[in-house]
């Protein structure tokens, strides 16, 4: 078993500042042969089902070492949920005695669904099937006061945590076969512990080797959500349910990429990087990552010399989406084409995005950094929830990138009136 991360900090902040921390650990216990939660062995199961690649890619899939717990790397190390075709979400509904649920059980369901589901649709192009299920639509009431589970920010999986899920298991009895299910969300009755305003306990425990047992499967892809995610702007009804979708991307294997400094890396160009405020999506690299792009659709400019590349909006399905320039064997300059439209709400310059991704980076320490083509500009937007500063990162035509040191050129030459964008990517 892998070390548990350290603990990051309680702290106070605006709302947009991070997202929900993760805890976990390495391990392989599902299978992507079934989709569902299987008593695997190790090596067997991993994120996508049959990731698309071409050995013209081999170049752009760059890994991290082993003691990287949630590497960018491609493909995804063993042990997540995969993220094609259909996926069953176990969704419980839990309280306590010290934290009654208050109101309808599925009250709570509706905060999240169907949202996360169109979500996952409109993110995969219609590759992931996320299909939530709620065999028990009353509140699962556990043994255990809340306040005897030790649960608080970066509370690790033992003590508390192992036994909340051995709980949970008991509790959920013969009405629940976790063989049937791919993932688990338990959303907490909001009042059990303090508000999102003041810290945040959402937190997904993913891949986890020694996650206890029930039916035959190791229950080790688990999103826990605690209390509403409402900073006051007026805004929740529309985007509360966006912590779940960013708790689920840690099931299927894609780390935190907010940093101590909040999401001052990739600001709000990804929801594992921002997941309060106007709604976002994913990044490119993340999506082929998770088998939501064709080989086709991703080129690697690993060559020297210059080649032109076309790329079409990543809200748009079908075309080219991803440019990878690959520096060494874990690191690489990513270019993609960003505009408003699905599930980027609050793109206010459309353009080339342009990020260095670093698969020996650990989760929530920075392994995507996003360059601004614009630096020091204060941003485009003043949407509530959203970090100003790199909203108008993308380059448009006539900008350069450049990597000196790398030897390397990035020109945004063009775009058309159908909207797509042409690069020139130079390596001396």
């Amino acid at each position: 078993m892998q070390p548990q991360p350290p603990r990051h900090p309680i702290r106070k902040r605006r709302a947009a500042a991070l997202a929900s921390v993760t805890v976990l650990t390495l391990a392989v216990s599902t299978s992507a042969g079934t989709g569902h939660l299987t008593a695997g062995a190790p090596g067997t199961g991993t994120g996508p089902a049959g990731l698309p690649l071409s050995p013209a890619l081999t170049p752009c899939m760059i890994s991290g070492a082993t003691t990287v717990q949630m590497s960018e790397g491609i493909p995804t190390n063993g042990g997540y949920a995969r993220s094609t075709g259909t996926v069953h979400a176990l969704t419980l509904m839990v309280d306590f005695s010290d934290a009654p649920g208050e109101g309808n059980a599925l009250d709570r369901f509706h905060e999240f669904f169907p949202q996360t589901r169109e979500w996952f649709r409109t993110a995969s192009y219609g590759r992931l099937d996320y299909r939530p299920e709620t065999p028990i639509r009353e509140w699962l009431r556990m043994p255990k006061p809340f306040e005897k589970y030790g649960v608080e920010r970066g509370a690790p999986f033992d003590p508390g945590y192992r036994q909340l899920v051995k709980d949970i298991a008991a509790a959920a009895g013969p009405g629940v076969d976790f063989r049937d299910y791919d993932l688990v969300n338990v959303l907490m009755t909001p009042n059990a512990g303090p508000s999102a305003l003041d810290t945040v306990l959402s937190v997904t425990f993913a891949g986890n080797p020694e996650a206890p047992v029930a039916n035959g499967v190791a229950i080790a892809n688990v999103s826990f959500i605690y209390s509403r995610q409402d900073d006051g702007s007026g805004t929740y009804d529309t985007t509360g349910y966006r912590v779940l979708p960013h708790e689920n991307g840690h099931v299927f294997g894609l780390p935190d990429l907010y940093t101590q400094e909040g999401g001052a890396a990739v600001g709000h160009w990804d929801i594992m990087s921002e997941d309060w405020g106007a709604n976002n999506d994913l990044l490119g690299w993340h999506k082929w990552k998770l088998g939501w792009l064709d080989s086709s659709q991703v080129s690697c400019a690993a060559k020297r010399g210059s080649a032109e590349y076309t790329l079409t909006p990543l809200t748009r399905a079908g075309g080219p989406k991803l440019v990878f320039v690959p520096l060494d064997g874990h690191t690489g300059y990513a270019l993609e084409l960003r505009t408003r439209g699905g599930n980027d709400e609050e793109v206010c310059r459309p353009g080339i995005l342009i990020y260095k991704v670093d698969a020996e980076v650990d989760t929530g320490q920075g392994p995507i950094t996003v360059h601004d083509a614009r630096p020091n500009s204060d941003g485009c937007t003043r949407s509530p929830n959203v970090q100003t500063e790199l909203s108008d990162a993308p380059f448009a035509p006539g900008q350069t990138f450049k990597d000196p040191k790398a030897r390397i050129r990035i020109d945004v030459t063009s775009a058309d009136l159908k909207g797509n964008y042409r690069v020139r990517v130079t390596r001396q």
